[in-house]
């Protein structure tokens, strides 16, 4: 492993010639001062550090496990492409090698540049802070945190770490490495060890606000990289990849080509730098690195602007700061509504009562509660609720229209016409005076219809209840949802009362319907009326029919032609009286379909309001008080209201400290 050096990465302003014709960079010296950094680097430093500090901050809240996304640069590659090395260089420490995965957890690297010659370097993992006193401790204090958190085998974990190294030279950037694509499983390592790495690298790339940057080795046909399919399967158009080339050195022979071609569609561009070597210091390398792309006959040939590790940690800057610029608007918007969402719901949640009185107000506050939105709903048709089901007039309603249709359906016209009618009249005839219609004809085809349609009603009301069911436990789960310990003996009152009140109304309707089998009468005058009309034009069309010998139509009963030719040969007095008593039932069937929807309606309404208004609220109240233990449940918060509380706390909490991290650097700007 090359040596560690605590001397300043150096930035170069200038060269010197050799004796040999060789333009070499000049490092800045004791005496040049400070480093004069590009314009680009030093309005970041003055106002993107900062936010950076900011973001950094906000991280280590892990304010992402609230849905709120933070920019990155995600460091990805696969194994022995050369990415610890890039990230070695860029931050002037060395990092854990080895063969297989050396970087086993995320590492967050977080460089800040440092006026102070002596370095400050930090780890952070699982709320534990750990001071490195030496450069030379850096590896082996990620080893052992590593170990911490993702035990002493070779697999992985995604708990990150927190490497913070403030160091004079260093460009001021945080990235997050991640491990290297290991495709088969070595030693212990789990079998599934490729997946879990693709997981991992998936997760942390995917957000849009993740900067990619890609480590590829020169060595490789970059189109193969898996890597690089990773990344172009969540950006597509390369936007927001950034291509590092390792080992320039080791394969200089087409490298030109490669990335000026750009054929797997890195959107940010490709910089390529050499790798340290062995022993080299990291100044030696970079002077190495600007040696190498001056001279060698290949490599001389790029453009300055996409070759060397200062270049790179200049490019990653820009990109950072542009990436934080774009994001950190609408970071501080998602905090803020995520803020507000949590203390919403919060709110939400039921106090907690301390005494029997505070318990029996809460419990009269969920009564009332429950019966008013019931009664705007069910009783008054009032639009509490946006989803159409809970519209509860208007689905009643329409089920009514089409129990009405059902039962209209139900008047069909035999092609045997009159046929039952005249059969009926001869097993009525008795001795008596002839041409008299007999009213037990009458009713025994009453009945015959009654029966026909019985089942109708019934269904309806099956129809209807399963309805309020559904309305009924959505309201309560509404207004009793964070009452658990009372919801189980609300509803199954609520259900009890629904379930009487039902029974009651199938009684009413069944004697309604038995009413309808065995008796018969009205006062509608629409029954004489309709009578009169089938009577008359219905009638004259029908004896025209029968003269001519050709069909004819009911006028109101359907499209149907009616075939009479059995008629024919009928005797007029027998086939008149059928006709007559036919007519006579069509118009008194009229009336009885609609004394029959008109009293369902009205008797559901009755109930429903009954139900309503008077007898869920005394079932509710019964239930509770004297079957369901009284009072001293609600004075028990229950174990899935408490933890989801402490939920809402917890991330209140944390919401409002990152809110405050934001209102700083909003102030400081």
């Amino acid at each position: 492993m090359a040596e560690k050096s605590n001397t300043m990465v150096p930035v170069y302003n200038s060269t010197k010639t050799t004796n040999g014709g060789e333009v070499l960079p000049l490092p800045f010296t004791a005496e040049d001062h400070k480093p004069q950094f590009p314009p680009i680097v030093s309005s970041y430093n003055d106002k993107i550090r900062p936010i950076l500090d900011a973001v950094d901050k906000l991280r280590r809240l892990k304010v992402t496990q609230e849905g709120i996304p933070l920019p990155a640069i995600v460091v990805v590659g696969d194994q022995s492409s050369g990415k610890s090395s890039v990230l070695e260089s860029l931050a002037g420490i060395s990092l854990p090698r080895g063969q297989n995965i050396c970087t086993r957890v995320p590492l967050i690297m977080r460089l800040q540049n440092h006026p102070d010659p002596v370095p400050e370097l930090l780890l952070e993992y699982q709320k534990k802070s750990v001071t490195i006193m030496e450069e030379s401790q850096i590896s082996d204090a990620i080893d052992k945190a590593t170990v911490e958190i993702a035990g002493d085998n070779k697999g992985i974990s995604n708990v990150p770490l927190t490497l913070v190294v403030k160091k004079n030279g260093v460009p001021n950037l945080t990235m997050i490495d991640l491990p290297g694509i290991a495709r088969v499983a070595v030693g212990d390592q789990p079998e599934n060890i490729y997946e879990q790495i693709s997981d991992m690298i998936m997760e942390h790339i995917k957000p849009e606000e993740s900067i990619i940057l890609n480590v590829l080795a020169a060595n490789v046909d970059f189109a193969t990289c898996e890597s690089i399919c990773m990344s172009r399967r969540v950006d597509t158009t390369g936007q927001r990849t950034l291509a590092v080339v390792t080992k320039s050195d080791q394969s200089p022979e087409g490298l030109l080509e490669k990335v000026t071609s750009n054929d797997v569609n890195i959107g940010l561009g490709y910089i390529c730098v050499r790798n340290r070597i062995k022993d080299e210091t990291y100044e030696e390398a970079r002077m190495q690195e600007a040696t190498l792309f001056q001279t060698h006959p290949l490599l001389s040939k790029m453009d300055k602007s996409i070759v060397g590790i200062p270049v790179l940690a200049r490019r990653l800057m820009e990109i950072q700061s542009m990436i934080i610029s774009k994001c950190f608007p609408d970071i501080v918007k998602k905090i803020n509504e995520r803020l507000n969402a949590s203390v919403l719901e919060l709110n939400k949640l039921p106090r907690i009562p301390t005494s029997i009185p505070d318990a029996m107000a809460a419990f009269m506050q969920i009564i009332g509660s429950l019966k008013a939105t019931f009664q705007k709903i069910l009783i008054r048709g009032e639009l509490e609720y946006d989803d159409k089901e809970m519209h509860c007039n208007a689905r009643l309603a329409e089920m009514l229209d089409e129990f009405t249709k059902e039962l209209h359906k139900s008047e069909k016209i035999s092609e045997n016409f009159l046929v039952e009618e005249m059969l009926v009249l001869e097993e009525a005839n008795g001795i008596r005076l002839p041409f008299f219609l007999s009213n037990s004809a009458f009713l025994y085809l009453l009945k015959k219809k009654v029966n026909d349609i019985s089942d109708l009603p019934i269904n309806f009301l099956n129809k209807v209840w399963g309805y309020l069911e559904i309305v009924c436990a959505r309201v309560l789960m509404d207004h009793c949802g964070n009452h658990p310990q009372l919801l189980p003996s609300i509803k199954k009152a609520s259900l009890n009362v629904m379930l009487r009140m039902k029974e009651k109304l199938v009684e009413r309707v069944l004697e309604m319907i038995e009413m309808e089998r065995v008796t018969d009468y009205t006062c509608d005058p629409d029954f004489i009326a309709s009578w009169n009309k089938l009577m008359g034009k219905i009638r004259d069309n029908f004896l025209s029919a029968i003269i001519n010998h050709s069909t004819f139509s009911l006028e109101g009963y359907g499209p149907m032609l009616i075939d009479i030719k059995h008629l024919y040969s009928v005797p007029a007095t027998k086939r008149d009286q059928a006709f007559d008593l036919k007519m006579r039932m069509m118009a008194y069937w009229k009336v009885v379909l609609g004394r029959m929807v008109d009293w369902i309606a009205l008797e559901l309404r009755f109930v429903i309001q009954k139900m309503v208004n008077n007898e869920m609220e005394k079932e509710i109240v019964n239930e509770v008080m004297v079957r369901g233990g009284g009072m001293e449940k609600m004075l028990d918060e229950p174990t899935s209201v408490a933890s989801n509380r402490e939920r809402l706390q917890k991330s209140i909490g944390l919401l409002q400290e990152s809110k405050q991290i934001i209102q700083q650097v909003m102030d400081g700007i």
